[in-house]
């Protein structure tokens, strides 16, 4: 979830989401989705295959599940094909995340939303000291959600207009917003630009921060139980989104303009969020300190597919993400074999 949309985009990045980390050695790790809510993961299924004399692969983990499932199935194959030991750290999706990767504490981070990148961010990357090593496969999309039944309801509401009305208000008031309607946020530390969308707009909403991908989940949870409206900050790919059966309501157009706003954090701000092509960066140094490590993190891909065809087990059936990656490296042999190449 950059799930600094985590969010979006960051990312995207929970259903139990305490941004604890996918531990290399029986670590108890709770990670949410950029991508989602929630899933959880012991330590490694894997016995590993580590060399003692090579040095120690660090791997960033996002606060969300698609993160911790990218990591846990690298770190199984560095292990048991590169024979590296692997540890896989959570890190807060921010500056510090990339402070590390410059000054090679950090390794690499396999799940980046670069719309979700400061101006700190990309400082390291124009000086050299963290480095792309490509396109991660999957593409990204924070918005505004609703689950479908919705839209079914009130066909008005299937685009942003549709907002702009009283009667919508009063649809998604609680107690709290009064005669507004209730916009649902979720970590308030997460990329997201609704409150100015929703000024710039003049929409009759109140943005309501959860507090965390867990609480929105929970809340997400609850009122769909009870087919009551919500509209929420949310993103893809999540099973939460197949779960709920969540609908993206398209607000105006992204822009170039819109772009520098949303770069600038002015309050000017009244698009929609972009589709986010998700990236790999790595520290400048990895190359010389395990090139090989480098060469394949280069071929590693997860594609939207791959994702939502991972994310229901460890999400929803709360299966250790060690033991979802294990079963995905099971069945796709002749694709991550590849990337040894």
């Amino acid at each position: 979830m950059s799930r600094t949309y985590r969010g979006l985009l960051a990312l995207l990045a929970a259903t139990t989401l305490a941004l604890a980390a996918c531990g290399s050695s029986g670590d108890e790790t709770t990670a949410g989705s950029g991508g989602g809510s929630g899933g959880t993961t012991g330590g490694s299924s894997s016995e590993g295959k580590a060399d003692g004399d090579k040095p120690t692969i660090t791997l960033v983990v996002n606060a969300w599940t698609a993160s911790a499932l990218n990591v846990a199935i690298a770190k199984q194959i560095i292990e048991d094909e590169l024979g590296y030991p692997v540890e896989a750290v959570t890190v807060d999706e921010n500056d510090a995340m990339f402070t590390g990767l410059s000054d090679g504490t950090l390794d690499a981070v396999l799940e980046v939303w670069p719309s979700g990148l400061s101006d700190t961010e990309k400082a390291f990357i124009d000086d050299g000291s963290v480095v792309e090593v490509g396109e991660l496969g999957a593409v990204g999309k924070i918005g505004w959600f609703v689950p479908s039944y919705v839209i079914d309801e009130h066909p008005e509401l299937a685009t942003w207009e549709g907002y702009k009305t009283p009667e919508a208000a009063e649809l998604f008031a609680t107690a709290a917003t009064g005669d507004q309607g209730r916009f649902l946020g979720t970590d308030p530390s997460y990329t997201q630009f609704d409150e100015d969308i929703i000024a710039n707009l003049d929409l009759p909403f109140k943005v309501e921060f959860s507090g965390s991908e867990p609480a929105t989940v929970a809340e997400l949870d609850a009122r769909v139980a009870a087919k009551e409206p919500v509209l929420m900050y949310w993103w893809t790919p999540t099973a939460a989104v197949s779960k709920y059966d969540l609908v993206n309501v398209p607000l105006p157009d992204y822009s170039e303009e819109c772009a520098t706003h949303q770069a600038a954090k002015d309050g000017a701000v009244d698009c929609d969020y972009p589709e986010d092509v998700l990236l790999k960066y790595a520290s400048s140094q990895l190359e010389e300190k395990a090139p090989d490590v480098y060469a394949f993190l280069q071929k590693f891909t997860m594609t939207n597919d791959d994702q939502l065809g991972l994310l229901p087990s460890a999400e929803i059936d709360k299966k250790p993400v060690d033991d979802v990656a294990k079963g995905w490296l099971d069945a796709n042999t002749d694709v991550w074999k590849a990337w040894l190449g």
